[in-house]
């Protein structure tokens, strides 16, 4: 099946090819019908399985570049998200002539409301951006028909919910309204009812029972102890030498520590918080994609959406909250059908969450250890150990026997004439004379003291008699 044969337009497919992308995947093949036909929708699909292209090629087709308004919105949780979703609807919407603006947190303002008089089609952009340009009318809602909430279950289970309905509810009620994720939470289900009308639900969870990862991820874990963790990630780092990596923590205020003792050990390495500056974050994501440097520390936060093509291993430096952070820590890599890794770091008393996740997401979890430069499982490192043989029992004219006979062997040996027996116990050393005694004390006291005082020691005492 071709991406014409779904019912987009030769100037789409056109741009496809000349993009590489010759056949839709499985969620395009579902959701581009349904989208065209403009009934509202929910897409659930693992991350790296085309959800963006999947819902913005219909948008964009259904569209009209020559209106001089806001036809379509499409949200994202995170400035990294947005802007990714940004290059895509500049590539595709050219050939269209469909303009597209940027509404991100931590840009400028000023900036924004500016591109914001050339009446752009298509505005993409965080729900707090847009719901402030929206407040000073330079985007007008009413006439938007078409919105696409991307990562809903994070935007309604986190922050950002009330910007969202406040938005939907001064959008045309004639609208087009698009959910789409790689989990589908309960937040997200109580969004769908209240929001969606008659939605087409199309759900491609891939072969791990709807966990939102893909079949082509490995999922380890090393047990190690929390002080041996930083040794523990530039001992595989090392070893894997992978392209790039992510490196997940949970709390910003390890992101110092690291950088600074990943860089001493000489690591190209740069870090992606939540509160990262716009401009920062752009200088940050741009050395990284260009492979100036090859180990990104992130949060969760700073790390959604993040798409880094061929990415092959994430590492999770403190295990994930739960199992929706681990689904969208793990999503990073083995993205478009390649194959990926999850590594997990634990400490003893958290093992027990890798049961639970396990449990949760319907996953095996394989632990692993380094042994020997290599990365084995338990099972392979008590193979590899060498066993050691005990030596057999010497004779008393050096030959080989049984231990029956080596004891025997002592028994004669000890029994041979002209040879005194080992007594049982030493005996006690004799106790010092009476004289020793006094002059050791003697020595003791004179030492250190005036040679007039030691001869006046040393002189017996004059008899009275």
């Amino acid at each position: 099946m071709s991406f014409g044969d779904l019912g987009l337009n030769k100037e789409l497919t056109d741009k496809l090819s000349s993009s590489g992308i010759m056949e839709p995947t499985d969620v395009q093949k579902q959701a581009v019908p349904a989208l065209l036909t403009g009934q509202d929708g929910v897409l659930v699909s693992p991350t790296g399985t085309g959800k963006t292209l999947a819902y913005l090629l219909p948008l964009l087709q259904q569209i009209d570049g020559t209106r001089r308004e806001t036809q379509a919105v499409v949200l994202a949780p995170t400035q990294e998200l947005a802007m990714q979703i940004m290059r895509e609807a500049e590539t595709y919407g050219a050939p269209l002539g469909i303009k597209a603006t940027a509404l991100i947190g931590g840009a400028s303002l000023a900036r924004q409301l500016e591109r914001m008089k050339s009446h752009p089609a298509l505005v993409v952009g965080t729900p707090g951006r847009v719901r402030e340009v929206a407040s000073t009318r330079k985007l007008s809602l009413h006439k938007v028909s078409h919105v696409v909430v991307d990562e809903t279950d994070r935007i309604f289970s986190l922050g950002g919910r009330s910007d969202v309905e406040n938005m939907l509810r001064k959008c045309s009620p004639e609208r087009q309204t698009v959910f789409v994720s790689a989990t589908r939470s309960d937040a997200m289900k109580d969004a769908e009812r209240k929001w969606l009308k008659d939605p087409w639900i199309a759900d491609v969870s891939g072969d791990q029972a709807g966990s939102g990862l893909s079949s082509t991820l490995q999922h380890w874990y090393f047990l190690t102890d929390r002080r041996e963790k930083i040794d523990l990630v530039r001992r595989l780092i090392r070893h894997m030498k992978p392209s790039s990596a992510l490196l997940f923590v949970n709390d910003t205020e390890k992101i110092g520590e690291l950088l600074a003792k990943l860089r001493y050990e000489g690591f190209s390495v740069d870090a992606l918080y939540g509160d990262t500056p716009g401009r920062e974050r752009g200088q940050v994501m741009q050395r990284f994609r260009k492979g100036r440097t090859s180990l990104l520390i992130a949060t969760d936060v700073a790390a959604r959406g993040l798409d880094i093509p061929g990415m092959p291993v994430i590492i999770q430096f403190e295990p994930a909250l739960d199992a929706d952070h681990y689904v969208h820590r793990a999503g990073r890599t083995a993205r478009m059908g390649l194959e990926g890794t999850s590594i997990t770091l634990i400490a003893h008393q958290e093992r027990f969450i890798v049961d639970k996740l396990e449990k949760q997401l319907n996953i095996n979890i394989v632990p692993k250890t380094l042994y020997q430069g290599r990365i084995v499982s338990p099972e392979q490192m008590e193979d590899r150990r060498p066993v050691r043989q005990e030596k057999p029992p010497v004779e008393s004219d050096g030959s080989a026997g049984s231990p029956a006979q080596a004891v025997q062997a002592r028994s004669i040996k000890r029994k041979q004439p002209g040879k005194a027996a080992p007594s049982a116990a030493p005996a006690k050393k004799a106790a010092n004379p009476p004289k020793v005694k006094q002059d050791r004390q003697r020595d003791r006291k004179n030492k250190g003291a005036p040679r007039w005082l030691k001869e006046k020691r040393e002189t017996p005492p004059a008899d009275k008699s």
